[in-house]
């Protein structure tokens, strides 16, 4: 009998919705003694694993010339927050290919956000300025002489 499966675990409302290739700042707290302390984590994450109890994402950073990967919980109540800062177009589920690479190869190619759609914002309006009557041309087509 697996004991995971008989308790209910309800997911972590604080993280949203991340996909491999993503680069997230993840905010984390933690005991040191008696006092409570926040410490953040920012890389891009590798994997997502998808499951009822044990779902969770890896994320990946490099810091003075190593490669450091760690593994958050989607239920954990440890993390206090997940920022997304910017997504990736890739075209793997897993990008254990990144530990390979360094440097500028492992840049991965940014995927452009989704346009707010103009329903969801309040239309603005605006004032037009009265018209303003242009003088008429003159009857000689337009031209006028200088006076003499």
């Amino acid at each position: 009998m697996v004991i995971p499966s008989l308790i209910d675990v309800k997911p972590n409302p604080k993280i949203p919705e991340v996909k491999p290739g993503d680069v997230v700042k993840v905010s984390q707290k933690f005991k040191e003694g008696d006092k409570e302390k926040f410490q953040s984590f920012q890389g891009v994450i590798i994997r997502v694993k998808q499951g009822k109890n044990n779902s969770s994402f890896t994320v990946r950073r490099v810091s003075h010339g190593v490669g450091v990967e760690r593994v958050f919980l989607f239920a954990s109540p440890n993390v206090e927050k997940v920022e997304v800062l910017k997504q990736a177009k890739v075209r793997r589920a897993r990008l254990y290919y990144l530990r390979k690479l360094s440097g500028s190869a492992s840049r991965l190619k940014e995927r452009r956000r989704e346009r707010v759609i103009a329903e969801e914002i309040a239309p603005v309006e605006v004032e037009t300025p009265p018209e303003v009557a242009l003088p008429a041309p003159a009857a000689t087509g337009g031209i006028t002489k200088p006076a003499i």
